[in-house]
């Protein structure tokens, strides 16, 4: 896995019921502000922290999911907005009592299928009764452990629980391109630098691919475009495989030998993150696009946007060009919120998503999926639209199936 991206977990519960002391426990550190007045936590407070056994992971303390007023809304918006990030959430519970407010919560995580358990803190006033036991046990399927976040400084239980419900593809995704290659192979990249490159380093992407490379035990071969084709000729070298920028997929196929698998980083991205299935169903709808369609494109980072763009600029001109339709595109960066109604789209564009875990890819989706939009990323777009749709895929799809997805 990818030491960049790290597990979410979320700790959610009412006011006061202990959020932040819980988080400061587990960290070991003040993290939280901890008041025993109501509605302290007002933003989602991030941290990282190194749990043996999983590495480190993100926790997110949220504020109250009883929060009241004008104000308290939107906090508990912002708080419910977290469910579509987080892997796992450890729900605080005080005095036996179990809500409206934490069966709504419930709810919400089984929207984004969100693993769950309690923690039922504060056990130095009140201990945990046998009966809110059976009863989330009956009710939710799950686990409740007692606490106390001011008297209790030994988190073993609770991290051994968290080990029990984070999904292990949270922090253990599989390889990027380990069942592609073998020991010994060779692995050639092609990596631009031009305008969009960042200085003095590597995109996330081409990194992840190196190091997934090195990882299986293979030879990795990092070349400029204007590089490669003379290195090809003067070494003689026949990769096992050749990753490309989407932004040069026709300088590439015109390179590389048709009998050589060549994809690009972005589609290694969407195959590894992503619900790959459905970019490869959805990606051919770009033909099928009419006058006046309004295509969404997710970007997962924020940068500069330079005049080369590939998501604000190229991607929206090339399929413009392509289709000879006009075309309408909203470009949002991150995970922020959609600027309209998701039906009101007719193709969402996806980028490779380096920044983001494979839960917030597919949550990030989801509502087009369930709405019957279809669905693509940014390097399987660029390949259908210059024509190498068919090889870009050929690696990951199997003889015969191709036809399925055209």
């Amino acid at each position: 896995m990818s030491r960049e991206i790290k597990p979410h977990i979320g700790i959610f519960g009412r006011r006061n019921n202990g959020k932040s002391s819980l988080i400061n426990i587990i960290a070991g550190q003040d993290t939280a502000i901890v008041s025993e007045v109501a509605g302290t936590t007002t933003d989602p407070v991030k941290k990282s922290i190194e749990i043996p056994g999983i590495g480190p992971v993100i926790f997110i303390d949220t504020a109250g999911i009883d929060d009241s007023g004008e104000l308290g809304t939107k906090r508990i918006k912002k708080t419910l907005d977290n469910i579509k990030i987080i892997d796992l959430a450890l729900i605080i519970l005080i005095d036996n009592t179990l809500s409206v407010y934490e069966e709504k919560l419930v709810n919400e995580l089984a929207e984004f299928d969100v693993p769950f358990f309690f923690i039922h803190n504060k056990s130095d006033l009140q201990k945990l009764n046998n009966q809110l036991i059976i009863d989330i046990h009956e009710q939710y399927n799950t686990d409740v452990i007692d606490f106390s976040a001011c008297k209790n400084t030994d988190s073993t239980p609770l991290i051994n629980l968290i080990k029990k419900y984070l999904p292990e593809t949270a922090y253990n995704a599989p390889a990027l391109l380990g069942d592609l290659v073998s020991y010994g192979d060779t692995v050639l990249m092609i990596t631009p630098i031009d305008v969009e490159a960042p200085e003095g380093r590597l995109i996330l992407p081409q990194i992840q691919a190196i190091r997934d490379t090195l990882d299986n035990d293979c030879i990795a071969i990092v070349l400029k475009e204007k590089e490669t084709d003379s290195f090809l000729r003067r070494t003689g070298i026949r990769p096992k495989l050749v990753i490309t920028d989407s932004s040069i997929f026709l300088k590439a196929d015109a390179m590389i030998p048709k009998d050589i698998p060549l994809t690009g980083f972005s589609i290694l991205l969407a195959r590894h993150k992503g619900p790959f299935e459905m970019y490869l169903r959805g990606t051919p709808y770009i033909s099928k696009l009419e006058n006046n369609d309004r295509i969404l494109i997710l970007e997962s980072c924020t940068h500069h946007v330079s005049c080369d763009d590939i998501g604000r600029v190229k991607i929206p001109r090339w399929l413009s060009q392509f289709t000879g339709k006009k075309l309408e595109f909203d470009i949002v960066g991150g995970l922020s919120s959609l600027p309209r109604n998701i039906k009101e789209y007719s193709l969402v564009v996806q980028c490779g998503g380096c920044m983001l875990t494979r839960k917030q890819v597919h949550s990030r989706l989801k509502p087009a999926i369930e709405a019957g939009i279809p669905v693509t990323n940014y390097g399987m777009t660029i390949a259908y639209i210059q024509g190498i749709y068919n090889r870009a895929i050929e690696p990951f799809v199997k003889t015969g199936e191709k036809e399925d997805y055209l």
